[in-house]
């Protein structure tokens, strides 16, 4: 099984990875298309300049890699995207083999923990758009941060029983530390995860915003809203 599990940043997506992994009968793929995203758009984020020459820059190539990939000799294939990678003129027909699934957080908190590691972020960068525009194309299970977090085991299972892959008790926890499969940004954005054994406890109150903060949640809150009316 080829899974693309979507979202924004800043939400339980490594969390994620790591769990998939963990499961033992699992690659996984950390954000594919993130070196030729910021090599296309000339964009600067932290690290960018090690993350294009480190990782492969040609979307192309990438979009082959995934339809034929590498034998494991591991029975399923996990990938992790950021939905705002996905530049206009990026192959996406890949998808159309894969299961798709989508994690969605409230743009309240993913603003707040995205400014706090690259300043004044935009619509774009936290990706609700384009996650609502990739959904349309390739719908499927979307599971919000708020209730994974509540119950992290039960939600597992759900999502496991909806894509038709065997419940795993090894998905709920992973070594402390760095990955094989990280991405070569995992020194600048994984910090609090690598710290982690296991999913985060059930978040806290919706954070109180500045006003910039606010007025970039209020802008994604639409694309949240039609998304989160789907979630399982």
């Amino acid at each position: 099984m080829h899974i693309a599990m979507w979202s924004g940043p800043r939400n339980i997506s490594t969390a994620m990875m790591y769990s998939f992994a963990a499961r033992g009968d699992c690659a996984a793929w950390d954000e594919p298309f993130y070196a030729p995203y910021l090599h296309a758009s000339g964009i600067s984020h932290p690290m960018g300049d090690k993350i294009i020459a480190a990782h492969e820059t040609d979307p192309e190539r990438v979009a082959q890699d995934i339809a034929n990939p590498k034998d494991t000799g591991l029975d399923h294939f996990y990938m992790k995207h950021m939905a705002l990678h996905m530049l206009p003129d990026f192959p996406l027909d890949w998808a159309e083999n894969c299961v798709n699934v989508h994690m969605i957080r409230h743009p309240a908190r993913v603003a707040v923990s995205y400014a706090a590691k690259r300043e004044k972020p935009s619509l774009d960068d936290i990706a609700f758009r384009q996650q609502a525009e990739i959904y349309e194309k390739f719908p499927g299970p979307i599971i919000d941060s708020h209730d994974f977090r509540e119950d992290p085991k039960a939600m597992l299972q759900k999502l496991c029983a909806m894509i038709g892959l065997p419940w795993r008790e090894s998905m709920l926890h992973w070594e402390a530390g760095p990955k094989p499969y990280d991405g070569i940004w995992a020194s600048h954005w994984y910090g609090a995860v690598h710290t982690s054994t296991g999913f985060g406890e059930p978040e806290a109150d919706l954070p109180v915003l500045e006003p910039d903060m606010a007025a970039l949640a209020d802008a994604a809150m639409p694309y949240y809203d039609m998304l989160k009316a789907n979630k399982i």
